[in-house]
This record gives C-alpha cells, structure tokens and sequence, in this order.
C-alpha cells in the first residue's frame, strides 16, 4: 500500500470525520512533502501533516507550519511515538525556514501536552452575538452568494488580513480548499459589491440554532449590514454569532498554540519591531538544541553567543519565549476547513465540560495520540 493510502487508512482509524470530508483533505490538502510518518515494519503507525500558512509578525510575512491530522495507532499511544514525530517535524521545519509552529488542540488535556514539546497556548478567540435589527440595505449594494473560487474575492480577503498584526494568512490555494469545503459543509461565501467593486465579503456556518460568521471584512456600517440582511434573508436564521480576534472587551477563549522554531530569526525581527524591549536571555529548548544559548535583545539588534556574557539574564524555555514575544500582539488563527475539523472534534469535549457555545466550535485539525 502507498504511503498516503496507509495515512489516510490511519486517519479513518483515529478521527471520525465523512468520507466526503477525507476524500477533499487527501486530494487538496495531503502531499508527501508535508506529510511525516513513523512506520513499524511495513505499517504507517504515526503521522502528521506540516500544512505552510505566512503569518504576519513584526512588520513582516514569515513562515508557519501547521501541524494537522497529528495521530498514533492506538496500539502504539503512550510509548512516546508522537513526541519523536513532532521532533523529527521541528527539524524539518528548520530545515525549510520555517519560524513558528501553530496547531490547535483537538482536546483540552493536549495543551498540557504541547506545552511540554514547546508550544504556548497563544491564540484565542472572541464572539460576539448578532440579533439582526430590522433593516433596508442600499439599493446601491448588492449582495450575491458565491459559490466558486473566484481571485478576485481571494485577494480582498488576502488584503484584509494582511492588515492584522500578527495573524495567520491564507494563500491562494489554501482559499480554494476553503470553497471546497463549504460546499461540502454547507456554508456560504457573500460578497457584498458597490458599482461592480468588491466592498465586503463574509464566510458562514449553520450551527443549530445560530449562523457562524467565520470571517466578515466590510469597508463601512452599511455595508456590513447589507451583508447580515443577506445572510438573514438566504438562512432565515436571525441569531448569528460571529467569530472575532480576541478584545479586551469581550471574553476571549482559548483556540491554538505556537512554538517558535527559530529563535534567532524570530528574536531578530522582534529586536527591529520593538527596540525599546531592552534583554539578556538565556534560552532552552529540549527538542532544538540549536536554539540554546544566550541571547542579547539591545537598541533594535539581537546579538546570539554560547557563551554567558556578563550580567544578569533572564532564563526562560522556548515555550515561556514564545508566549512572552506572541501573547502581547494578540495573535489570531482564522478558522478554515481543516480547523473546522479539528474543532469539531473538540467541541464534543467542551460541549460536555465548558460553557462555550457548542456551535463555535466549527473548524480545526485533529491531534489524536
């Protein structure tokens, strides 16, 4: 049997996603060049997927590696499979200069897991619940559901999310899998257009009792509202709740993590970002030793050395590093199909032991070992 045929065997063992949905993820998503495998004899028996995302930070667009369907036979958990698969992934992300790691847990007791191999939990989410005021739209706006990848709605999104600080983007391709899925979870993309140019734009999920607005760009309030008068009048939903990056003034829930892979690279740009943050540290990492040593954050440079210079350092693990450089910046990771994925594989947890709204939890990866 072919490799992608043993992990996608190996999915359908560890998650219970459709067989429509594992058929689109092994078509668009799987390549051998992500995919990483242990193998005991001739049987795939851990696997995991390294899916790339840029991600804004520091003024810049550097690489992530998403993990995605992270899993272990359940004749081979609890013997420290996954912990050498996620190493052997974090040299190979190195390798191809890559920066970050990101992932959502599929379950809550897997943050404490992935804290122990580097990650901090990083990113989260707010909501916010909508009850659509009675309302005309503009005649001048017109609304249409679109049903197909089309570039042109794929570069104003791209724009948008470009402009939040430090947040996940999506490619071009990423975008396509994006209309793929929709289709297959029956979602919708609106576009909202003012004299043939494209104004706004929202992505949604039907929940039980709520639309999910996944993502909503608008360049002003009538817009907006000519895209939630849409989406009431297409669902006949009138309760919607919509997904946010997290706000101070709202509550925020937790969603993924990131490891930094690269701290040289990672502290260089955070130097040049914010010269006022002034530090001598002395970091650890048990899975990348390249990252050990001492490094020297002064007037906008970072400055690396093996040996402890004089002074007083600060010493913190790469995972303590990651959530003191990240966690001030807010990061987002939007929710996509695979994360839709993952998430719902989560929600059943929470469903049971957290008071989230149920239906929120829509979209991720999976993490099962």
């Amino acid at each position: 049997m072919m490799l992608k045929e043993q992990v996608k065997a190996l999915w359908k063992i560890c998650f219970d996603d459709s067989e429509e949905f594992v058929e689109m993820y092994f078509r668009l998503r799987y390549k051998t060049e992500v995919n990483v495998a242990i193998q005991s004899g001739d049987e795939v028996i851990s696997a995991l997927q390294m899916l790339p995302y840029p991600m804004t930070f520091g003024g810049e667009t550097v690489q992530t590696s998403y993990i995605s369907g992270a899993c272990t036979h359940p004749d081979f958990r609890s013997k420290g499979v996954m912990r050498e698969l996620l190493s052997q992934s974090f040299a190979r992300m190195l390798r191809n200069g890559v920066y970050f790691s990101t992932l959502i847990p599929a379950e809550p007791w897997l943050f404490d897991y992935y804290a122990r191999m580097g990650y901090a939990s990083v990113f989260k989410y707010s909501t916010k619940e909508i009850v659509l005021p009675e309302f005309i739209p503009a005649k001048e706006i017109a609304v249409s559901v679109v049903p197909e990848f089309q570039e042109e709605i794929y570069s104003y999104l791209n724009k948008k999310l470009s402009e939040r600080a430090c947040c996940i983007q999506h490619t071009l391709e990423d975008f396509q899998v994006i209309m793929t899925d929709l289709a297959i979870s029956g979602g919708y993309l609106f576009v909202a257009r003012q004299e043939n140019d494209i104004k706004g734009m929202t992505i949604i999920y039907k929940g039980d009792k709520h639309i999910i607005i996944n993502e909503l760009c608008a360049e002003d309030k009538d817009v907006e509202y000519s895209l939630l008068y849409a989406i009431r009048q297409h669902t006949g939903y009138k309760c919607m709740v919509q997904l946010l990056p997290p706000e101070d003034q709202q509550p925020q829930h937790p969603l993924g993590m990131a490891r930094i892979i690269n701290a040289k690279e990672v502290l260089q740009i955070y130097a040049a970002a914010f010269p006022e943050d002034e530090m001598q540290l002395e970091l650890s990492d048990k899975q990348l030793s390249v990252n050990n040593g001492y490094y020297y954050l002064c007037k906008g440079k970072c400055m690396y050395s093996t040996e402890r210079l004089p002074g007083t350092h600060i010493q913190m693990n790469i995972s303590e590093l990651t959530d003191k450089i990240l966690q001030p910046l807010k990061p987002y990771i939007e929710l996509d199909d695979e994360l839709r994925h993952e998430l719902h594989h989560l929600g059943r947890v929470r469903k049971k032991s957290c008071k989230v709204i149920p239906h929120i939890l829509l979209i991720i990866f999976i993490s099962c070992f």
